[in-house]
């Protein structure tokens, strides 16, 4: 039995690596909470925070994980408290384990 996802560590991932099949990553997602398959290629979760505040606190908390990891998601603020996270491993055109255990750290977050 392999190790929860929010416990691995990323790992270095680079051009040439063969991203996910659609079903190893329908497999993985379903180990995060409201996580959303979008394209084949992104995976994506969006949070209603209580205020603006709220959603830059949380881009706040979300950097310093996303840094230790060194894998990083897109971030978009839209309606002053929709914070949208958005992952995919450009290096290789689509979804690597790394997206998903960092989605899973995000997960944790939120909690």
């Amino acid at each position: 039995m392999s190790a929860p996802l929010a416990s691995r560590k990323c790992k270095p991932c680079e051009g040439g690596t063969t991203p996910l099949p659609a079903s190893a990553a329908q497999t993985l997602l379903r180990d995060l909470q409201e996580w959303e398959l979008v394209d084949g290629k992104t995976i994506r979760k969006t949070v209603i925070c209580k205020d603006f505040l709220d959603a830059i606190s949380l881009v706040q908390r979300i950097a310093p994980i996303a840094e230790a990891e060194d894998h990083h998601p897109d971030l978009h603020l839209t309606r002053y408290k929709r914070v949208t996270i958005e992952l995919s491993t450009h290096a290789i055109g689509g979804l690597s384990e790394n997206d998903f255990i960092l989605a899973a750290k995000i997960d944790q977050l939120l909690k």
